[in-house]
């Protein structure tokens, strides 16, 4: 079983025409468009191949970073990577920063003792980052590992009856978040507001620097776990609004299929929660481009090379 739950394809996946059956099975599970096609082909499959060579070569436990703005596929791009290397034989884990936020009840006394912006979670010191460190470790040992889940209906982290379950040691760890790898910016940056959330809510710039400085301490014990740095390149901030109203529209679908509980997000509140996320985003986009070991930029549409294919597969060296 993989750590997302589903069944590992049988050995006999790698033959053309049963991968074809396991590929339109993926699709319909997730409810996505053949157009997917494309991104499988030119961000999953060579992101596979990268992840098979280097724990072949390396004989452990490895860490792929997968970072990217809000609605940009991560999460969808790790699962798919997961479901190739199991077809592959290898054993691979989905972890996501995601599932490392602080529960509803710490975020508050954050918000009562540092900020009140810290009771919103996303944003690096909303992260339980020795939660994360532990498990990296024990899923490059042995044991059952069980991974955390986060309700973001209810903005809590789910019962842990609730998280999911996987055997290590596993090959391959697929760390997929907006801000996975991310560095802090310089000191001087933080002078000038990027929005009206900090102009208006953050004036002596409490927030952004509490943000800043757990970039540059505790952040940097997870993210130097990573071994091979993606970036998933979004064309702008500017679309981000765009791409988690999409997500927040199958976050309510789902509840409603599933019988679930939780308030959705309005509009408004979305506009109101990217705007924490906006500066780190920006900085992200500029920054990270020319340290990644690979940058797949994405169209508005989430396409990926919406350029043309790239000329080269990403390397592992």
């Amino acid at each position: 079983m993989n750590a997302d739950g589903s069944e590992r394809p049988s050995g006999d996946t790698v033959a053309a025409g049963a991968q074809d059956d396991w590929y339109a099975r993926f699709l319909i599970e997730q409810r996505l468009p053949d157009t997917f096609r494309r991104t499988t082909e030119l961000v999953c499959k060579p992101l596979a191949e990268v992840a098979e060579r280097l724990r072949s070569e390396r004989g452990r436990t490895i860490v792929i970073g997968l970072c990217g703005a809000q609605g940009s596929g991560k999460s969808t791009i790790a699962l798919a990577v997961s479901r190739i290397l199991a077809a592959r034989g290898l054993r691979a884990a989905v972890l996501s920063l995601d599932d490392l936020y602080l529960t509803r009840s710490e975020r508050e006394r954050l918000a009562i003792d540092v900020h009140p912006l810290l009771l919103t979670r996303g944003p690096p010191g909303t992260h339980d980052v020795d939660l994360g460190v532990g498990l990296l470790d024990a899923l490059s040992g042995g044991g059952t590992i069980a991974l955390p889940r986060f309700d973001k209906a209810r903005d809590t982290r789910c019962a842990r009856a609730d998280w999911g379950v996987i055997d290590g040691p596993v090959d391959v760890v697929l760390f997929e978040g907006w801000c996975v790898g991310a560095r802090p910016e310089a000191a001087a940056a933080l002078d000038l507001p990027c929005n009206a959330l900090e102009a208006e809510q953050d004036q002596d710039r409490r927030w952004r620097s509490y943000v800043n400085d757990a970039l540059a301490g505790p952040y940097r014990r997870l993210f130097d776990r990573i071994d091979y740095q993606v970036l998933l390149a979004a064309p702008s901030f500017e679309v981000v609004h765009g791409w988690r109203n999409e997500q927040e529209r199958k976050l309510r679908e789902r509840l409603q299929r599933e019988g679930g509980v939780g308030k959705p997000m309005t509009d408004a509140d979305i506009a109101d929660f990217i705007a924490h996320y906006e500066r780190l985003t920006r900085h992200i986009l500029s920054q990270m481009p020319s340290r990644a070991d690979w940058v797949a930029p994405l169209g508005v549409d989430r396409t990926p090379f919406p350029d043309g294919a790239p000329p080269d597969r990403p390397s592992a060296f």
